[in-house]
């Protein structure tokens, strides 16, 4: 039969007039559905082959072959998240029909619902699907040109030792230890949340997240500091695999109604658990340890999403700044004051 099922979707199978066996999902619980996928095929295959044609792949086609191409990746459940959003407006569309101006109007309706940032990551994925389409897969002509919009630099938000002690006072002692160790290493709150015994030596003080753990898919060495330490050795006995638990479970989550009591009972504003990796960045940039040394200890991909620290030890550079002073201080020009004060007394 060329309709047949697997669980509760239908499959379609049959043989190209080329003689080529073609077997797929048809990605449907409804035979109806599927019967109309299984005629489109068999229809294209024919005008291919018979005719010479290029066959009319849809947004589906690439969309579902991306998602096979990518099961293996961290993102890939974000992907099907977005790919989920994008049916609304894409289901059964060939990618010829997919124009900027198609694109723009998805674009915009997604923007009257998330921010620039948050739309600018479905445009970045719709880009990428097409672009494979058309260079790996040859599925398409061209692709078509996205522009993405515009998002505005968001400033470092970072708080003081002062109001970190107010919000620890606040916090229910499970949360409370687990904000020190964020602040303590810089971790991620998902490398907080999921680490494990395992992935802790605390005789050699140090700690490693895996590569499949990490944003930028490489290993991380931890250096634990004494606070880290502390935190750490009041969490031993608690629970077998994971290090941080409540009430003998792992947590699942960190921004719970807990932690937005606490910052409001400190007074604290605009501040997601996030921000303690900032707050961490920000202290060492203060304290003048290099940015090159803070892109390595925080995993950072590259100098450039570190600058943003720059700015917050100004001290720094200072001593490289009374270089230039002691090179003018050997010159006329560090006392042109006194030659302005003659020139006046002549002219008088």
């Amino acid at each position: 039969m060329s309709l047949y099922k697997r669980g509760n979707t239908w499959w379609i199978r049959f043989t190209t007039p080329g003689g080529e066996f073609v077997r797929c999902s048809a990605r449907t619980e409804d035979k109806k559905a599927a019967q109309e996928y299984h005629d489109k095929l068999k229809a294209e295959s024919w005008r291919v082959e018979q005719l010479g044609a290029k066959p009319d792949y849809t947004w589906d086609d690439a969309a579902y072959r991306w998602l096979q191409e990518t099961s293996h990746q961290k993102s890939h459940v974000n992907y099907v998240s977005k790919i989920r959003w994008l049916q609304q407006s894409f289901k059964g569309k060939l990618l010829t029909e997919l124009t900027k101006d198609v694109i723009f109007e998805v674009a915009e309706r997604k923007r009257k619902e998330a921010s620039s940032s948050t739309v600018n990551r479905y445009l970045s994925l719709i880009r990428a699907i097409l672009r494979r389409a058309f260079k790996e897969w040859e599925w398409m002509d061209k692709v078509p040109h996205i522009r993405l919009y515009p998002e505005p630099k968001r400033r470092v938000r970072w708080l003081t030792p002062e109001q970190v002690q107010l919000l620890l006072d606040k916090l229910p002692k499970h949360l409370a230890d687990m904000m020190r160790f964020a602040l303590a290493t810089g971790l991620r709150r998902a490398n907080v949340l999921g680490l494990e015994w395992s992935q802790v030596d605390i005789p050699r003080k140090t700690a490693w997240i895996h590569a499949d753990q990490a944003k930028a898919g490489k290993d991380i060495h931890v250096t634990l500091n004494t606070t880290a330490i502390d935190v750490l050795l009041r969490q031993q006995g608690k629970h077998q695999t994971r290090v941080f638990t409540y009430r003998g479970n792992p947590i699942g989550q960190l921004t719970t109604k807990a932690w937005y009591n606490a910052l409001r009972e400190a007074g604290i504003e605009n501040f997601r658990w996030h921000d303690l990796r900032h707050t961490w960045a920000s202290w060492l940039a203060q304290n003048g340890v290099s940015l090159n040394v803070i892109q390595e200890m925080g995993a950072w991909e590259s100098i450039e999403m570190v600058r943003r620290y720059a700015h917050l030890a100004p001290e720094k550079f200072g001593t490289h700044a009374a270089i230039v002073d002691n090179m003018l201080q050997s010159t006329n020009l560090a006392h042109d004051t006194k030659v302005v004060a003659c020139v006046g007394m002549l002219t008088h």
